[in-house]
């Protein structure tokens, strides 16, 4: 149809709706030959040309895949035998599509609770939906250390305990070398019950702690394996590889939050046109999609109606909320400080009286720190999320402000926890710290260490780093048992009004997200001193995975008030990051500056743990030492900071240039959108306005 032909159509030089149809219905009719009418002797790029022009219409549909292969399927049963069959091109391509298919298909069914995830965000939203792809992220990397530790350290020293010959013999004090760990013999089961919860007794003196690995080395004419070497440089390997996996995964996160477009307003769009998963199939999970599509929705809507708000809000009404927010911030780092405190009292007690108690109560004692940094956990997080009902911020800023305090009050918890074990270690050259422990200087002095109240302190630190651990598994369970059940069962079964007010509860991502982050912190610190901790902390999350999975689908009702996930991943990964600088502060300061303990542990011969590297270099080959001169020297070091610089140059240069061209896409996007309103309101007034200009040329 011609140009003269449309105008004839409509006086306005629109087509009406009828044009417009048989424009549509020759177009399709037109097209239709390219399916069915196939030339025989075409070569085979036009076969795969053809392939992918019968393939189109069919993908332009909005249909689930189990529409779509049944309509491509009886398409190609009409479509000729030689197209079927294809050149060998187009074989290759089919069966290479179809074997990464297979393959994506394999690697979701073997994914880790993949499934389970899926029925979370359905049901709760992507903000619950993040903390458990954390914590599967967290249970694949605790996995994956322990495998590196038990592959250089552990099954060598199982293997090599009774062949390797010691590296040195230690010729240090007497008094600095008794160390008996277990001396008692056979044992009544509630003591044995009480080693297991303590690590003491029987676990103390085994592969799980420090003081179980020996100073052995192995040579043969082939073959060298030195155990104190592998054990630290497996700690230092295992903090990279943590590192490198944490960085990797808040660049995925970052770019998909980058993608998504944060709170613009293109972002409703971009979920109800490209939001959809075509590959649901069945009820059950287009229902689950539904779901998470409502609660995306839910979010953003809720921080457009907060940002309204807030700028609707009067001077005197923001000075108000601000002065309320002033004060509750003075009020939660009052509740930080009396925490802190708390802590290192008790840790101090614990030590006074572990050594004085016996059984049951000697046990409370050595769980004293533990409860107490327990407790101001669970209290204090309580309090501020009240506090935070009075602050009156946005959902994602006030997930991010719960992080910030539990943050804060986990990691420094742990931090005060590790400070007065360490000021009781090394006597911390203060009469305070002797007088508590009831040392004395020629004992610290002697040992270089507090060696009559730690024998072998890397021990002592990993027991309490593995009670910590323990006594997280057992608080969580025992909430899950005598707190969340009892209390649904009170709301669903009673009907007074204090019931009905207090209602069942919401799932706290941010509390529950801490105690991930407290937990994985926990055991890089005391790695070094329990070898076998990840593989605990492995089991641990498995278990608070189900746990938590339980209570929230028995016990949990949907939140209220929900968040953006893609953010708060990001600022999950971020807080992880930092319980990892705490603890390799902490690893640093155990290996370079505190004296080893002379009656245990493979570095019980050097004055401290690192002097290891440098006797091991020396008696490497003399082109070894060359070769690793070189790559510490100058000569090399500088230029390669150069290269780096300039790579890092040309990725910042690379990376302004995609978010320039996003930005200007974006706003190409938002101006076409604004010409289709135009066009769609212009339309609409020459329909209104045609019937009257018909009216006029009957008349």
């Amino acid at each position: 149809m011609t140009s003269g032909q449309q105008r004839q159509g409509s006086g306005n030089g629109y087509l009406t709706d009828q044009e417009s149809l048989r424009l549509r219905q020759v177009s399709s009719r037109m097209s239709g030959p390219i399916y069915h009418d196939v030339n025989r002797s075409t070569s085979s790029a036009e076969d795969d040309m053809g392939g992918s022009e019968l393939n189109r219409e069919i993908r332009s549909n909005p249909w689930h895949m189990a529409q779509k292969r049944t309509k491509w399927l009886e398409q190609q049963k009409q479509v000729p035998a030689q197209f079927s069959g294809g050149s060998w091109k187009h074989k290759r391509t089919k069966y290479v599509h179809q074997f990464k298919s297979n393959v994506r298909e394999l690697l979701y069914f073997l994914s880790l609770w993949g499934k389970s995830l899926q029925k979370i965000g359905g049901n709760f939203g992507g903000g619950v939906q993040s903390y458990f792809f954390f914590l599967r992220f967290l249970v694949v990397l605790n996995f994956v250390s322990f495998l590196l530790i038990g592959g250089f350290v552990l099954i060598p020293s199982i293997v090599f305990r009774s062949v390797g010959t010691n590296l040195a013999r230690n010729t240090g004090e007497e008094e600095c070398l008794k160390y008996n760990p277990n001396p008692e013999g056979l044992v009544v089961f509630y003591e044995f019950f009480l080693h297991l919860l303590s690590g003491t007794g029987f676990m103390e003196y085994s592969y799980m702690f420090y003081g179980y690995y020996n100073n052995t080395m192995v040579e043969d004419r082939s073959f060298s394996y030195n155990i104190p070497l592998a054990y630290l440089f497996t700690a230092v390997f295992y903090f990279a590889f943590c590192l490198i996996c944490i960085i990797v995964r808040m660049g995925k996160v970052a770019r998909v939050a980058v993608t998504t477009g944060g709170s613009d307003v293109s972002n409703y769009s971009k979920i109800v046109f490209t939001g959809w998963d075509y590959g649901c199939l069945g009820s059950k999970a287009t229902n689950l999609k539904q779901r998470n599509i409502y609660y995306r929705l839910q979010v953003d809507l809720e921080e457009e109606r907060l940002q309204m708000h807030a700028a609707s809000l009067s001077l005197c009404n923001k000075v108000t909320l601000y002065s309320l927010r002033v004060l509750m911030f003075l009020v939660a780092v009052g509740l930080l400080v009396a925490t802190f405190f708390a802590i290192f009292y008790a840790t101090i007690f614990s030590q006074e009286q572990n050594s004085k108690a016996e059984g049951i109560l000697a046990l409370f004692y050595e769980y004293l720190p533990s409860i107490v940094i327990t407790a101001g956990n669970f209290l204090v997080p309580l309090l501020c999320d009240q506090l935070a009902l009075i602050e009156k911020y946005s959902p994602s800023a006030t997930v991010v402000l719960a992080l910030l305090r539990a943050v804060i009050l986990r990691l420094v918890s742990l931090a005060i926890l590790l400070y007065t074990l360490w000021g009781q270690i090394t006597c911390h050259g203060n009469t305070y710290y002797r007088n508590i422990t009831e040392s004395n200087t020629t004992d610290c002095d002697l040992c270089q260490y507090n060696h009559s109240a730690y024998p072998c302190w890397e021990t002592n630190v990993g027991q309490e780093m593995y009670k910590l651990t323990l006594f997280d598994l057992l608080v969580n369970i025992a909430i899950l048992v005598l707190v969340e059940f009892p209390r649904r069962m009170v709301v669903d079964n009673c009907s007074c009004k204090l019931s009905q007010w207090v209602g069942r509860q919401e799932f706290g991502v941010p509390s529950n997200v801490l105690g991930l982050v407290y937990g994985q912190t926990v055991v890089w610190t005391g790695a070094l001193f329990c070898p076998l901790l990840p593989l605990i902390n492995t089991v641990k999350f498995v278990i608070i995975f189900y746990c938590k999975k339980i209570t929230l689908f028995n016990n949990c009702r949907p939140a209220m008030r929900t968040f953006r996930s893609t953010t708060s991943t990001f600022f999950f990964l971020a807080v992880l990051l930092f319980g990892w600088i705490l603890a390799l502060v902490v690893m640093i300061y155990s290996v370079a500056v505190i004296h080893p303990s002379q009656a245990c542990g493979p570095f019980r011969v050097f004055p401290n743990m690192w002097q290891i590297v440098p006797n091991s270099f020396y008696s490497l080959s003399r082109v070894t030492q060359d070769f690793l001169f070189f790559i510490g020297s100058q000569a090399f070091s500088i230029p390669l900071f150069a290269l780096s610089c300039v790579v890092m140059c040309y990725v910042i240069a690379l990376a302004s240039i995609y978010g320039k061209s996003v930005t200007m896409l974006r706003t190409q996007l938002k101006l076409a959108a604004q010409d289709k309103q135009f066009l769609v309101k212009q339309i609409k007034k020459m329909k209104h306005l045609t019937p009257q200009n018909n009216e006029g040329e009957q008349d």
